[in-house]
């Protein structure tokens, strides 16, 4: 669905993405990995359209869409949440949901004074809607509660919930997990697969959670200074010796060699 390639995102003379080159098949769950500073959330930045790639391209299906803005990559179906969660702290769970899919009448003052009941109306469906994502999530009771008091997992919960009032394709999650108790983790991870097998969305993963990562992803890519080190199956990745070297240094990785 997703391809990279040879991707370079330079900050002056700093290469965050350096010749990154990799693919998301559709209707995986891809874990993308690696020490910090590997270039991972740039790369999502890249792909989202937050930020333009020095050089390279990103295909989707392919389409060239490098560059493009996020809103027009929003219309195709390509979303992302961020590793600290974007709520509008003051509205309720419901209408953070309510607030996602575009062209809606009421947004042009015009029409919000000619096209009451048809707003009405639409408020409505989207209402309905919000509570079925809610339900599917387990998250009902939050309806009512302002989003700014959930915790941070219930936040991240709320932006998954995000992504299904639209007809999303493909969803980039980073940090999905960060912050969050094992239980809400153990719900974030069962709302992903049940997306990726009821409804045939298509997930990029970035995590540190290892379990987490094994449990859901398949295939795992592994980023290292600004490019693709390896790629595999979790039980792979984590015997291969350049991953450990890029996570532990040399020193560390001959000694848990010598351990084994």
């Amino acid at each position: 669905m997703i391809t990279v390639e040879t991707l370079v995102k330079s900050f002056g003379g700093f290469k965050a993405v350096d010749g990154a080159s990799l693919t998301i098949a559709e209707g995986s769950i891809t874990g993308l990995i690696g020490p910090n500073g590997a270039g991972k959330t740039t790369l999502f930045n890249v792909i989202a359209g937050n930020l333009k790639p020095t050089s390279g391209r990103v295909l989707m299906q392919g389409e060239d869409i490098t560059g493009l803005p996020p809103h027009e990559l929003f219309h195709k179906g390509l979303l992302r949440t961020f590793q600290i969660a974007h709520e509008f702290s003051s509205m309720s769970v419901r209408e953070n949901l309510m607030m996602v899919p575009a062209a809606q009448t009421g947004e042009t003052i015009w029409k919000a004074w000619l096209s009451r009941g048809r707003i009405r109306e639409e408020e409505r469906a989207l209402a309905q809607k919000a509570d079925e994502v809610l339900d599917f999530l387990t998250i009902s009771h939050l309806a009512e509660e302002k989003a700014g008091n959930l915790s941070g997992g219930q936040k991240k919960l709320l932006e998954l919930g995000r992504t299904m009032m639209v007809d999303a394709r493909i969803v980039f999650l980073d940090e999905v997990g960060a912050g969050v108790n094992r239980t809400l983790l153990g719900t974030i991870s069962d709302a992903i697969q049940r997306l990726n097998r009821e409804r045939g969305y298509t997930f990029c993963v970035i995590e540190h959670d290892m379990d987490f990562i094994g449990k859901l992803c398949d295939p795992v890519i592994v980023m290292a200074e600004g490019h693709v080190l390896a790629e595999g199956k979790a039980s792979e990745i984590m015997q291969n010796e350049d991953v450990i070297e890029a996570y532990l240094g040399t020193g560390l990785k001959n000694k848990v060699a010598a351990q084994a």
